[in-house]
């Protein structure tokens, strides 16, 4: 690792979240030499949750940043894309020419899942930047047929968005439910009626087979008609200009970095959503595609490219809003730990909590938000809870602690 006397030049590679809070933190950590950030959109650095709901609907133009990169000293590069890394030449090839870098900050995020053969198709859409948000808002405010492909989180909140600017909506998932991939049959399918009662048709266990112009083709042969297609089927981090640097990639394309976020090659670090960090805590790998793990990373990155030693290892953080509910998630569960539900989950508020040896490992909250911060703080303590007590919902999830000894 290089001293912190020798870092002159900074270079951070993707204009997001992550990208940016990194260069801020250089400068509130006090560093002082060059600090380079390059984004490929040409748009000023934006906050990506709003783009499924305000920005969606028209109410904003966009959610910039209120940084001043030109303050700071942040030498913000925009419509630039980085093209490959050659760390034996501690430089990275980008498309305004090579950038030489002493440490290097890889914070490209994931880019949206594509239906096969759909890319480029008139009508078909994702929502992952401020130009898909725009593209589809004519969509909207013309109340046209839209059929969302993935019921996962951003397809029921870009459903939830449509059906208020007053669209049909189908949903259509290859999977028997909503969030079959992160959460369990008995918490994902009450979410079920949530669909129903906003007027959203949903459509599971059926696969795309065609889009055409005005008609989505299901594998069944029913044809959907669609002014619009919206895809939301996931995202991978983009990582794809990494090929041939010698940086290890896990089979999900993610930058795999340790618990200090260091890559391994000398000098680059990686954070937010293109990387994949070790969790002590959880005693496995975790991939974060979430706006939290992308405000926290960047001070653990940029305090490290600095000389430090701190290691990264947060409790998860993530939330929606879908069909008029707050939906909340903290931690990290596993199949075989032990569900605790509070409440009725055909009501409009009720909790999940997963427990592992006893201990608290995540919880899911839908209109409980004070059950989220009381067992956020819980899960960094690692504390133990009565199951019992902490299926009561009237009993507060901070006085359901028991202790080591029972």
């Amino acid at each position: 690792m290089s001293d912190e006397r020798s870092v002159r030049r900074v270079v951070v590679v993707g204009a997001g979240m992550a990208g940016v809070r990194t260069a801020v933190s250089l400068r509130e950590l006090g560093f002082a030499g060059s600090v380079t950030l390059i984004g490929e959109e040409s748009h000023p650095p934006y906050d990506r949750p709003p783009l499924s709901k305000s920005v969606l609907l028209g109410a904003a133009d966009g959610s910039a940043f209120d940084v001043d990169f030109d303050g700071l000293g942040i030498d913000l590069r925009l419509g630039v894309h980085a093209d490959a890394l050659r760390p034996a030449e501690h430089e990275v090839v980008t498309t305004a020419g090579a950038l030489p870098y002493d440490k290097l900050v890889i914070a490209t995020g994931a880019a949206p899942i594509t239906l096969p053969g759909a890319a480029g198709l008139t009508g078909v859409h994702v929502l992952r930047t401020l130009d898909d948000a725009n593209a589809l808002r004519p969509v909207l405010a013309a109340g046209r047929e839209v059929v969302v492909v993935g019921a996962g989180w951003i397809g029921a909140e870009f459903a939830t968005a449509a059906r208020e600017a007053g669209c049909p909506v189908t949903v259509v998932e290859a999977a028997a439910r909503p969030l079959a991939s992160v959460l369990p049959a008995s918490v994902a399918e009450p979410m079920r009626q949530w669909y129903a009662d906003a007027g959203v048709t949903l459509l599971t266990g059926h696969r795309v087979a065609q889009v055409e112009p005005g008609a989505v083709v299901l594998d069944s042969g029913a044809r959907l008609t669609a002014h619009a297609t919206v895809v939301g089927v996931g995202a991978r981090p983009d990582t794809g200009w990494l090929a041939g640097s010698g940086l290890t990639l896990g089979p999900d394309r993610a930058v795999l970095v340790d618990d200090r976020l260091r890559a391994d090659v000398p000098d680059v670090h990686a954070v937010g959503d293109c990387a994949s960090f070790p969790s002590a805590r959880y005693g496995r790998r975790l991939l974060v595609h979430h706006w939290d793990n992308a405000v926290q990373g960047p001070r653990t990155a940029a305090a490290n490219v600095l000389g430090a030693d701190e290691v990264y290892d947060p409790v998860p953080y993530f939330w929606s809003e879908q069909f008029g509910r707050f939906v909340q998630y903290a931690g990290w569960h596993a199949e075989d730990d032990l569900m605790v539900v509070r409440g009725d989950m055909d009501s409009t508020a009720w909790s999940v909590c997963w427990l592992r040896d006893g201990a608290l490992a995540a919880l899911l909250a839908v209109g409980r938000p004070r059950d989220l911060a009381q067992g956020r703080k819980l899960i960094e303590r690692g504390a133990l809870l009565d199951p019992e007590a902490a299926a009561d919902p009237s009993v507060p999830l901070k006085t359901a602690v028991r202790s080591a000894v029972s």
